[in-house]
């Protein structure tokens, strides 16, 4: 059992979100590879889907919670009732070659935002988002970021109905199989915090 009490973040007795607790990162591994799995299957190349290691994603998973790079990285659970149906980690943002920092003061990156697709729907998404804003603006960040696959239309339409935009960056990733376009998204916290509409 872990001993840290964790606040939950939003939510009701059904729902809610809060910070990862070391003994979910299975959970989380299994999330992951479900939506993967379902979800992104014509988004994601075939090779990285195939060669997938839940258990080493799990080990992955609890390093992050028990031992994050800094303070600044967080995993954050969605849950219904008990169960894990959904997650999301950001930190710190690292500048892409020929970036300068925002004068404005310091950005993080959502590293991932995923619902497993049977709890899809419920809001699981949007409450996860909602708190990794509002910790990033704990923290005194400006601008949040992600990367989201080219060709992920869903996702892409999810950000952007949150009031985030592509801010033009683009990388291809190498998976060891067909390559991963993805576009970069962006928003203004400053703002979001100054005008809630």
């Amino acid at each position: 059992m872990d001993p840290t009490p964790f606040p939950r973040l939003t939510g009701s007795a059904d729902v809610s979100v809060r910070p990862a607790r070391s003994g979910e990162a299975s959970d989380i591994a299994r999330v992951q590879a479900i939506a993967w799995r379902t979800a992104y299957r014509s988004v994601l190349p075939a090779e990285l889907l195939d060669t997938w290691d839940e258990q080493a994603a799990a080990h992955a998973w609890r390093t992050a919670v028990e031992v994050p790079p800094t303070p600044a990285h967080l995993v954050l659970v969605a849950l219904e009732q008990e169960t894990v149906v959904g997650f999301t980690a950001f930190g710190p943002a690292e500048l892409a070659d020929g970036e300068s920092p925002d004068p404005a003061g310091p950005t993080s990156e959502i590293s991932t935002l995923l619902v497993e697709p049977r709890w899809g729907r419920r809001g699981h998404g949007s409450r996860l988002l909602a708190a990794a804003v509002d910790l990033a603006l704990s923290q005194g960040v400006v601008r949040l970021r992600t990367w989201l696959p080219e060709a992920d239309d869903v996702s892409a339409a999810f950000f952007e109905s949150a009031g985030w935009e592509t801010d033009g960056w683009a990388r291809t990733l190498d998976t060891g199989g067909t390559p991963l376009r993805e576009l970069r998204w962006h928003t203004g916290l400053v703002d979001e915090a100054a005008d809630p509409t």
